[in-house]
């Protein structure tokens, strides 16, 4: 079976950065495009970033856009996202995925999902 392991989530105050991880065990993450999402209390869950297999590709969220930095080390088996100058809306749980389809902003074409990190930004 296929497992994502998130970390990196935690408190953090507005402003400031945060790198998540997402380990991957059962599969090589080199066939397949990678991508955060996360869930708000009382929201849907909504695209954050997508990354293409050799990682030469990104798509981004608006809200996210030139804070955000998705990345991925296929050799570690590892994907990461890298938010600065956090700001309270982007409290959520965010959550890794892959897809072995294609790099899509939707998330019904991930195949497989993590079980989130907890972001929470608060002064």
């Amino acid at each position: 079976q296929v497992h994502l392991v998130e970390s990196g989530g935690g408190l953090v105050q507005p402003g400031g950065s945060l790198r998540l991880s997402c380990a991957v065990s059962g599969r090589s993450i080199d066939s397949a495009c990678m991508g955060w999402f996360r869930q708000a209390p009382g929201k849907k869950r909504a695209f954050v970033a997508a990354i293409s297999r050799s990682g030469d590709s990104t798509l981004y969220e608006d809200s996210v856009k030139g804070r955000a930095t998705i990345s991925r080390d296929n050799a570690k088996n590892t994907m990461y996202l890298q938010i600065n100058n956090l700001k309270t809306e982007d409290t959520a749980v965010y959550t890794c995925a892959g897809s072995d389809l294609e790099m899509t902003v939707i998330s019904t074409y991930y195949n497989y999902w993590g079980q989130g990190t907890q972001v929470t930004v608060s002064s």
